[in-house]
């Protein structure tokens, strides 16, 4: 491995899960390239990130499911810093709506963003990565890669995708000393993700949405929502020496919730 500073992607880093991601690479010694969507955010993460830890941080503005944006912003990540330590793919995008209601743009999205821009951005940067001869690729899907989950098809079956490329990537990759292995959180019961998305469950439960998260709490065992600690503690485990006999591996993060 090289002796220069750790460098790590985070795709979809702008806000939310991702800006918390972010962050704690940066603690942990890694320059942060955050690959964002929104410009404004992606850069912002960037700027506070590098004046808090002193570390080098720039924000691109990517559509992580656009082939050609996404392989500018891995050369920009090159040109910048040489290296590539670790992509983290965080980006993601839920509807929930019964079978028979939901919409195919829906549909689409949720492949996009969930598994197509997943695939580009391991493929871009494994040809980093192959070239460097080491590198960690890491996908936060979610518990509902493992099981279905009620009026989220789309989202449910685009993280089904995930586990499988993560597991035929980890295939591909393992001759190179690059390991890949996806991250299961539980739900994220106080991220605006899943805020947005509680008149919707409310209305599947049928129930109050006030109720909502207490459902939610009661199907964990150790009765708690996940938090981004959870996942950003998973996180720079598996991008360690630690993990390193780790591969092709989804964890879950989902306080006994999943255990599978």
């Amino acid at each position: 491995m090289s002796g220069l500073q750790k460098v790590a992607i985070v795709a979809g880093g702008g806000q939310n899960l991702g800006e918390a991601l972010s962050h704690r690479l940066a603690e942990d010694g890694y320059n942060v390239v955050v690959a964002d969507l929104n410009e404004e955010n992606a850069k912002s993460v960037a700027s506070k990130i590098a004046l808090e830890y002193r570390i080098k941080a720039i924000g691109i503005k990517t559509d992580l499911t656009n082939e050609a944006e996404v392989a500018a912003m891995v050369e920009e990540t090159v040109s910048n810093f040489g290296q590539i330590d670790l992509l983290v793919y965080n980006a993601g995008y839920a509807k929930s709506s019964k079978i028979t209601d939901f919409n195919l743009s829906a549909w689409e999205t949720s492949m996009a963003v969930n598994l197509t821009g997943y695939f580009l951005c391991a493929r871009e940067v494994s040809k980093v990565m192959i070239e460097q001869g080491y590198g960690n690729i890491i996908q936060i899907n979610s518990k509902s890669g493992k099981v279905g989950s009620k009026h989220n098809s789309g989202y449910s079956a685009s993280k089904f995708g995930g586990v499988g490329l993560t597991q035929s990537l980890a295939l591909d990759l393992a001759e190179h000393n690059i390991r890949v292995n996806s991250i299961m959180p539980g739900n994220l019961l106080n991220s605006p993700m899943f805020q947005s998305l509680i008149p919707q469950y409310a209305k599947k439960l049928g129930v109050s949405e006030s109720e909502v998260k207490q459902i939610y709490i009661d199907k964990v065992p150790l009765k708690r929502g996940c938090e981004y600690d959870d996942i950003a503690n998973a996180v720079l485990f598996y991008a360690s020496d630690k993990a390193a006999y780790c591969t092709g591996q989804s964890i879950n993060v989902t306080g006994g919730q999943v255990m599978f």
